[in-house]
């Protein structure tokens, strides 16, 4: 298989994204495209999916997309489901049709052998039973129930509708419905967004031993390092070729660098020196033949570039903070959810501990900060803070008061004390500097509003910092910029992240939120990995322990919550059977004071006509609430 574009060119109206596009994939690669946000990665990974979006570069090869073996490209978003009152099993099971038509036949043919065994139809039945074990017949079953199972779905699941599903829920089908499907080149842009530890590690393994190419967009190093044989690099509008993972693509970029500015270097010292020959002799008619020979060496010598610095433009923190107690925080059986339990936990918290939150998503680890940080309340159990701790709380959601706002009027509102130029230096040290300050908040990217709320967090100077995924929206340069501030910085953390190479960079201490519970570990990222390997049989008896006694309670509940359920059906039924007679006769009541209102002596009344009015508007409201708490019990049956 090979796929290949030369000199290809993307642009959007008058902006040129890309200008010389040089790709090539050929059978089995996993290649990376790596590059800072905005650099035109997901506009590439579009572009070799849609050929209709490329023209004619400015590279001096003529252009050209060449494509043997490749009959199917996979991309993310052409997915879409067209019936979503087909269960989730359905709509994967679409994937492998040519497996279920033949399981079909093979009955058919089983079934025609008990009647008639005559050599065409054991011919087929065995021909049949080739194909079916070739296509995966045999193991297609167990590989759906794998992927889902590591995806964070239940076999209960499977049989749910996808009209069901959650918006990410669905995207999760849909990437699995893709994965599945096994195309000749897979693209992906940023695949472990949203997805759990669990569910990347998963991941990781299927790509790396998928048979087919495929290409992915991410930010996570060590996703990649551990898949991808080859990088492409989009930096300054160039898009440069890599061999091996990541952790090569970075030593060979620095060498590169340290090469080109080493020759480059050499090169300017060599030309001043001949040029200094030059301008010394060339009017000395003893001398004016060597410095026409030195002149002519210039201008056959080629010229070595500067090369481009490393696009690596940071930001950094320089705010200080107070030093709280060594006892930081100290969590006492702490229930924590909305209207039930979802953990119960206890740990401490010393200064200058980092505690990383990681598992599988929807089982509490955001609910933990949000319930540290007073935003919602405890269900249980105690937290108590200790001794002079400030904190400070990132969320995931990245919500601000008034989208409206620039940069600069969202930063000063917060901090009013500050003049301007003490507001503009604070802003300059997160990258937004110059006209940046101007731009609407609605207008930033994530990782942008990221880098804002960051920036205002910490110039409140925190001592306890509590962060929800605060890496998601960032480019690798981002997240190692973050590293540094996180690593530097003397106070406490607890930070929720599904990014292991962050994680493992910061952490010094584990909480892993499971179904099973919430396991505390005093040691980094490698260290827990290790433990849970060594330990890898306990932690899989744990788990089906407890499984086994969920079964059981869902068991004994299930009978209950049914009667309980139809209870509760039938109450909201005859509460809507209610609020329409009182809607009914609030309507009426409207009919009756219009009629009041074009009654003769009443059309010149203005007094008596704004009573009656009054009165129409009242009984509207009252219609108002009644609908909308009939809706509300129509959408809840």
């Amino acid at each position: 298989m090979n796929y290949k574009i030369t000199n290809g060119m993307v642009t959007y109206g008058a902006n040129t994204i890309l200008e010389e596009i040089n790709f090539e994939i050929n059978d089995r690669e996993k290649i990376a495209i790596v590059g800072r946000n905005g650099s035109g990665k997901t506009t590439l990974l579009k572009s070799i999916n849609d050929n209709s979006m490329l023209e004619e570069g400015i590279g001096e090869n003529k252009f050209s997309i060449y494509k043997e073996g490749v009959s199917k490209i996979g991309y993310l978003k052409q997915i879409d489901f067209e019936d979503e009152t087909k269960t989730m099993l359905q709509e994967i099971l679409k994937v492998y049709k040519e497996i279920t038509d033949l399981e079909d036949k093979i009955k058919n043919l089983e079934n025609m052998m008990q009647k008639e065994s005559s050599d065409k139809i054991i011919k087929s039945y065995t021909e049949s039973l080739e194909k079916y074990e070739f296509f995966g017949g045999y193991t297609y079953k167990k590989e759906i129930d794998t992927a889902i199972k590591s995806f964070g779905f239940s076999n209960e699941d499977k049989d749910k509708k996808i009209s069901q599903f959650s918006g990410g829920q669905k995207t999760k089908i849909a990437f699995l419905k893709l994965l599945l499907s096994k195309p000749d080149i897979l693209l992906l842009d940023e695949p472990t967004n949203h997805l759990d530890i669990t569910a990347i590690e998963w991941l990781e393994k299927y790509l790396k031993n998928y048979k087919k190419s495929v290409v992915i967009v991410s930010h996570d190093r060590m996703f990649l390092n551990r898949i991808v044989n080859k990088v492409y690099e989009i930096e300054y509008g160039t898009i440069t070729k890599y061999k091996g993972n990541y952790e090569d693509f970075e030593k060979q970029k620095k060498l590169n660098y340290e090469k080109q500015l080493k020759d480059y270097e050499y090169q300017q010292k060599e030309l001043k020196r001949l040029q200094n020959i030059v301008d010394r002799f060339k009017y000395k008619p003893t001398k004016a033949k060597m410095a026409l020979s030195k002149l002519k060496q210039i201008e056959r010598m080629v010229k070595i570039e500067a090369p481009n610095r490393y696009d690596l433009k940071t930001f950094h923190n320089n705010f200080n903070i107070k030093k709280s107690g060594e006892n930081v925080l100290k969590v006492q059986e702490l229930e924590i959810g909305y209207k039930s339990v979802l953990q119960k936990l206890s740990f401490e918290l010393y200064r200058g501990d980092k505690i990383a939150v990681i598992g599988e998503n929807g089982i509490g680890k955001s609910t933990l900060l949000k319930t540290l940080s007073g935003k919602i309340k405890s269900l249980g159990g105690s937290f108590e803070l200790g001794h002079n701790v400030i904190l400070g709380y990132f969320d995931q959601q990245l919500g601000f008061r008034n989208e409206e706002n620039t940069v600069f009027e969202e930063f000063s509102e917060k901090f009013p004390e500050l003049t301007t130029t003490k507001l503009r230096t604070i802003l300059g040290t997160f990258l937004f500097s110059g006209q940046d300050v101007d731009k609407k908040i609605e207008m930033l990217s994530g990782g942008e509003k990221a880098r804002l709320k960051l920036c205002e967090i910490l110039k409140k100077e925190p001592n306890l910092l509590l962060l929800d995924e605060p890496t998601n929206h960032m480019d690798i340069i981002g997240k190692e910029s973050l590293e540094n501030i996180l690593k530097e910085y003397e106070g406490s953390l607890i930070f929720v992240s599904h990014d292991r190479y962050f994680v493992s960079k910061i952490a010094n201490k584990i909480l892993e939120f499971t179904k099973e519970g919430v396991r505390f570990f005093d040691g980094n990222y490698k260290e827990y990995q290790d433990y849970k390997e060594t330990n890898k049989k306990q932690f899989e008896t744990d788990r089906d322990n407890k499984n086994e006694i969920n079964t059981k309670l869902k068991q004994e509940k299930s009978s209950k919550n049914q009667y309980l359920l139809n209870k509760e059906k039938t109450k909201r039924k005859n509460k809507m059977i209610k609020l329409e007679t009182e809607i009914d006769n609030l309507e009426n009541e409207i009919v009756k004071i219009k009629a009041e209102m074009e009654k003769q002596e009443n059309i010149t009344d203005y007094i008596k006509l704004n009573e009656l009015q009054k009165q129409i508007n009242k009984l509207n409201e009252e219609i108002e609430i009644k609908m909308a708490e009939w809706e509300k019990l129509n959408n809840s049956i």
